[in-house]
């Protein structure tokens, strides 16, 4: 049986899929435009997405566990929705998820309470599923790198609680190991969350810090204002895009996205090594300016 990838090409999943291979674990990835996508060799491509019915069932055929992972997109939870409808269709009862840390408290913000929904879907649907719940992600700053190492200014308004950012790379590293567990689990297991975080809590004029740091010259905190970033988020996305990212960064600033007693200390264990560093990935993007 066959383990499905959905998501597959982006900063997570094709980390997700890599480490799946050099697992020995038997993949399939579903994806929009399999003339664009690598991926390593003996992994299987079924073209179409997460809305398309006939090649959802195409994919889920011979398939026993799902990664399953969906963008931000203006009909993310119908995606959500018929992919898990199909799965279940195809018998397939063995689920990793990635939703977000605090889904079931930031539901004012849409993406986090589609995801809440989605994890609602899982229990009440019968799957057996680990629920992967990230903080904001470390490798959201090659987004902003150009501000921080042009004009001396780290832009995200994550305000003043602190965030447990955490690596892709850590994140795709815990999916790898929860897919392969499932899928080779003599039954179904039973549903489990894991927080995602990364080893340190960091706040914005601390996160200038380390940037001030790493480029040995001073780069200031934009401050806590989300309005400005709503604004700057609008020149390249939709505008409702650009309003849900000021209702996370709001959430952000009054509650931050801070672990649970506990969270780094199990996620070393699990990986048996050391979380990636905030630290380290600013000292690699500015290596590779």
């Amino acid at each position: 049986m066959t383990i499905l990838v959905t998501g597959a090409t982006g900063r997570v999943g094709r980390h997700v899929v890599d480490q799946l291979v050099q697992r020995g674990a038997p993949v399939r990835v579903l994806t929009r435009d399999a003339s664009k996508a690598r991926f390593p060799d003996g992994v299987e491509v079924v073209q179409g997405d997460l809305l398309d019915v006939p090649a959802l069932r195409q994919a889920f055929e011979g398939v026993s566990t799902l990664f399953l992972l969906n963008a931000v997109t203006g009909d993310e939870f119908t995606q959500a929705i018929v992919t898990l409808n199909v799965a279940r269709e195809a018998g397939v009862d063995r689920v990793v998820y990635l939703s977000v840390l605090h889904a079931d408290r930031f539901v004012n913000v849409p993406h986090f309470a589609v995801k809440s929904g989605a994890e609602r879907m899982l229990e009440q649907m019968g799957f057996g599923a680990t629920i992967l719940r990230p903080s904001y992600f470390i490798d959201n700053e090659h987004m902003v790198k150009d501000v921080i190492l042009g004009h001396g200014v780290y832009p995200m308004p994550i305000g003043q609680k602190g965030l447990a950012m955490v690596d892709a790379r850590d994140i795709a590293d815990v999916a790898a190991r929860e897919l392969i567990r499932r899928h080779d689990a003599p039954a179904r297991l039973p549903v489990e969350r894991i927080n995602l975080v990364g080893p340190e809590t960091l706040t914005g004029p601390e996160v200038a810090a380390i940037w001030s740091e790493v480029l040995g010259r001073p780069v200031v905190y934009g401050g806590d204002d989300p309005s400005a970033f709503e604004q700057n988020m609008a020149t390249f996305m939709p505008p409702w895009m650009a309003y849900e990212m000021r209702l996370m960064a709001e959430r952000y600033v009054s509650d931050g996205m801070i672990p649970e007693a506990g969270d780094v200390e199990r996620l070393t264990r699990l990986l048996g090594r050391p979380l990636h560093r905030y630290r380290d990935v600013a000292a690699d993007i500015a290596a590779a300016r």
